[in-house]
């Protein structure tokens, strides 16, 4: 998935480790093995070269940025995060900020957000934005979704406005209506995002990224059968892996599991493509939806095996103590934990899930407030009260 579409659309596939940020593993002996990383693209042999490379140059920034962008372009693809984690290695080479190029801290910054390490995220950006020079729309913009991510809307309508005043204008107009549309002003976030897609000379991936925004409304606006038509539309486009989890995750809200699965077959078993086969596979009664939810099940304890995974990874496993396993107690846990850090709208829906679920109305009542306080105006959140 391009690194400007998770920007966008601030909705990072969820993966159950958090590799750059965690705590060390200490092994008990001498050949133990902790863990078999990836692979860069490439094969082995051209991971080796680039490893060596960068020992000898660790201080080269294009070659730093190669390694790291490769290894970006396989977390988004493979949905695995130890890549990030590998990405970030590859720029270690600066270690002072004051001297630690541009795009490097730009990159530093992107991969700090992919990994949910969102404080720092902002306090790179902030370094980077406050050295003045040329325009930095791609800085104003990473600023505005982490914000967004975090919950704090109008930190992140002041980072879209800058975005506009870097001269990015369909990405800064974009910005601006996506926090309308999560304040609930759908009149004029629907008008924002038509007069976007009217201008017939953007490309089919900016269009499909529009589209799933204006689905992402409808969908928060109670408006099922218009947001299922915004993302056929937007699938019909570009079919990235965003918009397909976030398609499968409206079929099973909607209560069509199996339709989720046929959309989902084929994908990359990622952590976040197995995580709702398991669940739209629990729904439906599916034949593998025990092998499935076996397998997620064994991913999970692995994760836990990072002491922060529950913190940094929360809303994943809430939804699948919820949905797979009917654990309504410690997915609710999980949930709370995660608002903490991350609240998206799906955060909060899973939180009023796992609320209800748990016949908890003090829970219930804790997850509408904080939905309120925030200035999110969410009908699934309205709906489970």
């Amino acid at each position: 998935m391009p690194i400007l579409r998770i920007l966008l659309c601030a909705a990072l596939l969820g993966a159950l480790m958090h590799d750059a940020t965690a705590a060390p593993i200490t092994p008990s002996r001498d050949d133990e093995v902790i863990e078999v990383l990836p692979a860069l693209p490439g094969g082995r042999a051209e991971a080796r070269r680039v490893r060596q490379q960068l020992a000898q140059r660790p201080n080269d920034p294009a070659l730093a940025l190669a390694a790291a962008k490769a290894y970006l372009d396989q977390a988004h693809e493979q949905g695995d995060p130890r890549f990030a984690g590998m990405a970030m290695a590859a720029i270690d080479g600066w270690r002072d900020a004051a001297s630690t190029p541009d795009d490097v801290l730009m990159m530093r910054a992107t991969l700090q957000q992919y990994l949910h390490d969102f404080d720092a995220s902002v306090g790179t950006l902030t370094t980077l934005i406050a050295r003045g020079g040329a325009p930095r729309p791609q800085a104003w913009l990473t600023l505005a979704t982490v914000r967004r991510v975090q919950g704090r809307y109008a930190e992140s309508d002041a980072a879209c406005a800058e975005v506009l005043r870097a001269g990015a204008a369909v990405h800064g107009n974009a910005c601006i209506a996506e926090n309308a549309a999560l304040r609930g002003d759908q009149t004029r976030a629907r008008a924002m995002f038509a007069a976007l897609l009217a201008d017939a000379r953007q490309p089919a991936t900016t269009r499909a990224w529009l589209t799933t925004s204006l689905a992402e409304l409808e969908q928060r606006a109670g408006r099922p059968a218009a947001a299922e038509a915004a993302f056929r539309a937007a699938l019909a486009l570009d079919a990235d892996p965003y918009t397909t989890l976030d398609y499968a995750d409206f079929l099973i809200e909607q209560k069509r599991p199996a339709q989720a699965l046929a959309l989902l077959k084929g994908q990359a078993r990622s952590d976040a493509v197995l995580l709702r086969l398991a669940i739209a596979g629990t729904q439906a009664r599916a034949p593998g939806a025990a092998a499935d939810a076996a397998e997620m099940r064994e991913r999970i304890a692995l994760a836990n095996e990072r002491p922060d995974a529950k913190v940094f990874h929360g809303r994943e496993q809430a939804m699948f103590a919820l949905q797979v396993d009917g654990d309504a107690a410690r997915a609710l846990e999980l949930a709370r934990g995660n608002v903490a850090q991350q609240r998206e709208p799906l955060d909060l829906v899973v939180l009023a899930q796992a609320a209800r679920a748990s016949g908890r109305s003090e829970a219930i009542d804790a997850a509408q407030k904080l939905a309120a306080d925030i200035g999110l105006v969410d009908a699934r959140i309205k709906a489970l009260r």
